[in-house]
């Protein structure tokens, strides 16, 4: 019996570790065909994203190309036999915000440059090449935590160009959790020095970048594009309205295997109730961080739930008026409300009560009904705010 993927992020771990996978492979090629030069894909927390993005990686990456060929020995990906001729064929440039959770910006910005400098080290080979003297400068200095904050703002496009003038190849560029530091940016009081940041750098290396072949980032929010994606014309946008990209969650085909697996397929209609209802695009997914814990301790209860502060939606609820508030007592009596769709999120609008539900909405904590009207996915978020409510 595979052991259970509890917290297992990286690709090469839960394949070597004889962990259980959803094989969601075909994602790669999915990648591959999108016309798209840079595509954002924001889903709730713990559905993925970061799984999915490891598995771009080694398959992309040039780097110990061979031994990664192996982890897709048996999956779907290999049955693509033209696909498969683009595996370890690019440099790759991954970069992860997701643990950038500072409370100045001192330290936002200090953990953001150690992220760059790490790149920057294990690219060091890039020095080795023919070079410019003044590329080489300005490479060192990066790395060496001695440059301008304007120079770390370029810092990932100047990276793609060196990558490609060294391999010939334009590089593939994976951004996971891309919005983290700005959520941080906004809870924390630095949200001008963080968007400014943020913008500049992800401006630089997306926008008009010649050197750059693709990019994915996700996230679990579609910041507004005036605050972070001003100007950046060639991004598509795959949020869980439309869910082109059907590989994040489980789907009920999945519960039923992974279930049937563990034996665990008795309780199919408990965990229904408990972990399924969310609806991307025209699917039914269930919360794959629920199912896996809820295997572990066989025990159905609340997981996904307990594993964030959600300081942001906490935030916009104890702003809501008293008739929005009424229409939030509706949801908890499991009467679906009717609201304006925006998927943009702007942080100085969480006064108006449409952007909280969009925000509850894009986070997991609501869900579309076939009405496209919002409720409570499943039992697991329902009563979390029952309690909160309590509370």
């Amino acid at each position: 019996m595979k052991k259970i993927p509890i917290g297992i992020d990286s690709f090469n771990e839960l394949i070597t570790g004889n962990y259980y996978f959803a094989d969601k492979t075909l994602f790669i090629k999915d990648i591959i065909e999108e016309g798209s030069k840079v595509l954002l894909i924001p889903r709730p927390r713990r559905f993925g994203k970061s799984l999915n993005m490891s598995m771009l990686r080694y398959f992309f990456t040039n780097k110990n190309a061979e031994n990664n060929k192996k982890l897709f020995n048996g999956l779907k990906i290999e049955q693509e036999t033209e696909i498969m001729k683009l595996q370890g064929k690019s440099p790759l440039i991954y970069i992860s915000f997701k643990d950038v959770k500072e409370l100045s910006w001192e330290n936002c910005y200090g953990k953001t440059l150690s992220l760059i400098q790490k790149l920057f080290i294990d690219f060091d080979y890039l020095l080795e090449g023919n070079i410019k003297q003044i590329d080489y400068n300005k490479y060192i200095k990066i790395m060496n935590l001695e440059d301008s904050q304007f120079n770390y703002e370029e810092s990932l496009k100047f990276l793609c160009e060196l990558l490609y003038k060294y391999h010939g190849v334009k590089p593939i560029i994976l951004i996971d959790e891309y919005d983290q530091p700005i959520i941080s940016a906004y809870m924390n009081d630095f949200y001008k020095e963080g968007i400014s940041f943020y913008r500049n750098l992800l401006s630089a290396v997306l926008k008009d970048n010649e050197y750059l072949e693709k990019a994915v980032l996700t996230g679990i929010l579609r910041v507004a594009k005036e605050s972070i994606f001003s100007g950046l014309n060639n991004l598509k946008v795959d949020s869980i309205l439309t869910n082109q990209f059907n590989y994040f969650g489980l789907s009920e085909e999945e519960v039923l295997e992974i279930l049937k697996h563990y034996k665990r397929d008795y309780e199919i209609k408990e965990v229904k109730e408990w972990y399924n209802g969310y609806t991307f695009g025209k699917s039914l997914v269930y919360n794959p961080w629920s199912i896996i814990n809820f295997i572990d301790c066989d025990e159905l209860k609340s997981f996904w739930v307990n594993t964030s502060t959600n300081d942001l939606i906490r935030d916009g609820l104890s702003n809501l008026s008293s008739i929005n508030y009424k229409q939030f007592v509706k949801l908890i009596n499991l009467e679906p409300i009717e609201i304006g769709i925006e998927e943009n999120i702007s942080f100085d609008m969480l006064d108006n009560p449409d952007v909280i539900w969009n925000l509850m909405l894009f986070s997991g904590y609501l869900s579309l009904d076939k009405n496209k009207l919002i409720t409570f996915p499943n039992k697991e978020v329902k009563d979390f705010y029952i309690s909160d409510l309590k509370d």
